[in-house]
């Protein structure tokens, strides 16, 4: 299991790796779109640029919610995180509106000149290096367990994949000067492609917030973890929520009726530790001692 330090560092690595290749991508999907007269290529360059503002957002933030416990916090602080995953969602569908409603005015306004073969390369380097770049965010993310950094990994495979309606629109536009108002509904099907993201990150991010419950098959094997405990009859009354990267968790254990407070005390440990030591997911633990009076 990490330590605070560890995720921080870990998070702020792979984001300050991710904010560097956005700004890069930036400027190079702006000027090919501008000087290739591309507005999908430069639907995509905002999209890109929004990529830059929820990593400083994660930077910002890590070192807030990797931060201990403490009185007034006793559960730590990843609330911090989830505010920020939502963030990045809501953001997300503000750039959904601005490049929907500029491609609309655009397409009312009348067909504009084609788009050059610029555009259309600058999105086929965009489409490898944001793939490329979500496999890094993403692996890093999982192996944290960090929502704010599997979303940020999201954010850049919609980058990814909204380089794919681009680079089609514009390649149409260029066998077929006539079709240049393609290029004005390939920058609303990337606005397709970012709004299906931030629906993505946005429904995570209430799920934490609402205390959703653990998923059916971690509940599966908490039962089946403490079942195989010696002194353990049963196990019922089951409640988990979601707190940062991983779940806290009470339940009630059958134990025989006949021990002492000591031995219940003792199997009520042991339950603790074996779910914290056989289940990275689980983060803490409250146990209820009950008799098994059948």
């Amino acid at each position: 299991m990490d330590t605070p330090q560890q995720l921080c560092s870990a998070v702020r690595r792979v984001t300050l790796g991710g904010l560097a290749v956005n700004l890069l991508l930036s400027v190079l999907k702006m000027a090919s779109g501008l000087l290739g007269h591309s507005q999908a290529m430069v639907a995509d360059a905002i999209h890109s640029l929004s990529d830059s503002l929820t990593d400083v957002a994660i930077l910002l933030g890590v070192r807030f919610w990797s931060a201990p416990p403490d009185d007034r916090h006793p559960y730590g602080h990843w609330r911090i995180e989830t505010l920020v995953t939502t963030g990045i969602g809501l953001l997300l569908i503000a750039v959904v509106v601005g490049i929907t409603f500029n491609s609309i005015r655009n397409i009312q306004r009348g067909v504009g000149d084609a788009p050059s073969w610029l555009a259309f390369w600058a999105a086929i380097v965009s489409l490898l290096v944001k793939e490329l770049l979500y496999h890094w965010t993403a692996r890093t993310g999982h192996r944290l367990a960090s929502s704010a950094v599997v979303a940020n990994a999201w954010h850049h495979r919609s980058d990814a994949m909204s380089s794919i309606p681009a680079a089609l629109a514009i390649l149409a536009a260029r066998l077929k000067p006539e079709w240049a108002f393609v290029d004005q509904f390939g920058a609303i099907l990337v606005s397709g492609f970012v709004l299906y993201a931030a629906w993505g990150i946005i429904r995570s991010a209430t799920g934490d917030l609402t205390d959703e419950a653990a998923p059916e098959p971690l509940l599966d094997d908490i039962r089946l973890t403490c079942k195989q405990l010696e002194g353990v009859s049963s196990v019922h009354a089951m409640r988990t929520r979601k707190v940062g990267p991983g779940y806290h968790m009470d339940l009630h254990v059958l134990v025989n009726p006949d021990l002492s407070v000591r031995q219940g005390h003792n199997i009520a440990t042991r339950v603790k530790r074996h779910l914290l030591g056989q289940l990275p997911s689980v983060r803490d633990v409250v146990v209820h001692i009950e008799p098994d009076d059948e």
